[in-house]
């Protein structure tokens, strides 16, 4: 999250004090700009709290996984650090279920992530495909692949540059960057695989994105890094009351991207139609967030909300932590798959 991070600091210091822009600003302002568009730009992709909520974006295995191998459409939403202005906004809608022809899950999924008040644009379209296996009675195996088409859009004409800089009235000059001759957008196909086991109460999974790791550069190559996701967790009962069961169920996810790696752990707790969670995030440098989770299960659909409560450096600027909502619909299935196991993890 470097590039992001650099980009909040140079902003949130000029609003509090735009008339003192000293070397420094124009350094960082250069840097932020250029980290980006040359080969050694190493952002990462959009990370979502509710990552069970959006199960195709994080695994392909996941694909026709839904309760019964019924069909099911998700719809999830993420505004990063509303406070300095909706800069960061990420959306998602999929669709997937088993096919019992081709033995295994189909899925469809679109995300969109905004950047930079929407100067800075990735979409992708993906299709997936999950092989199902059923190992024995008390374990089942699927893995999954996919193949997507992505597009990057970058504004230039948003961008400032260091020549644009007085020192004491701000943002006053014409830059004698080339921008008109810039390439305003990259397009590339991208592949993903990933593998998920599980029983009834337990289940792990492994994925890997960017398999080829296509060029993204605007300006010169910059491949788009490798990201690499480990989950794993349980599902337990606790008590059960008025025919309601408490269950808790403890997860851990890990992921990594070039050199950047976070770490996700908490616990749910669901009983009845109720769910609610408390997370921690953090990377191997920096303690990120807390998250809190509510969610709503019924028969046909699920409504989950999440906020990160920013405990890091970033606390003191008022970015106002992340809000973050999910929704799915559960569609009726024409014949339920006899030999097929529904994968016990948590909805969000």
């Amino acid at each position: 999250m470097f590039l992001n991070n650099l980009f909040i600091f140079v902003e949130l210091k000029l609003r509090k004090n735009p008339n003192m822009l000293n070397n420094i600003s124009k350094i960082l302002i250069a840097i932020s700009v250029f980290l980006f568009i040359s080969e050694s730009a190493q952002a990462q992709d959009p990370a979502f709290s509710q990552f069970y909520a959006n199960p195709l974006y994080l695994n392909p295995a996941f694909a026709g996984a839904g309760e019964g191998g019924c069909p099911r459409a998700n719809l999830n939403y993420r505004d990063q650090w509303p406070g300095i202005g909706r800069t960061y906004i990420t959306t998602s809608a999929s669709w997937d279920q088993h096919v019992n022809q081709i033995g295994g899950g189909l899925g469809v999924i679109v995300s969109q992530d905004r950047s930079g008040a929407g100067h800075l644009n990735t979409s992708h379209a993906s299709l997936l495909y999950s092989y199902h296996l059923q190992v024995n009675n008390s374990f089942a195996f699927k893995a999954g692949f996919e193949a997507s088409y992505r597009m990057i859009n970058l504004d230039w004409t948003n961008l400032t540059f260091g020549d644009m800089i007085d020192p004491q009235y701000g943002f006053i000059y014409p830059t004698n960057e080339d921008i008109d001759n810039y390439t305003q957008s990259v397009n590339f196909p991208d592949f993903s695989a990933g593998f998920i086991g599980y029983q009834e109460n337990l289940y792990f999974g492994f994925a890997a994105h960017h398999l080829t790791q296509p060029n993204q550069g605007f300006i010169s190559e910059s491949q788009l890094p490798r990201k690499y996701t480990a989950h794993i967790g349980g599902r337990f009962p606790l008590t059960r009351y008025k025919n309601k069961i408490t269950e808790v169920s403890p997860n851990f996810l890990y992921q990594r991207q070039q050199d950047f790696q976070q770490f996700n752990y908490g616990i749910y707790v669901n009983r009845g139609p109720i769910v609610g969670g408390l997370w921690a995030r953090n990377s191997l440098k920096n303690f990120d967030s807390f998250i809190l989770m509510l969610g709503l299960i019924q028969d046909t659909f699920k409504f989950g909300y999440s906020y990160d409560i920013t405990v890091s450096n970033l606390k003191n600027s008022n970015t106002l932590g992340a809000h973050e909502l999910s929704f799915t619909l559960f569609m009726p299935c024409r014949s339920r798959s006899k030999s097929f196991n529904t994968i016990s993890c948590p909805q969000f």
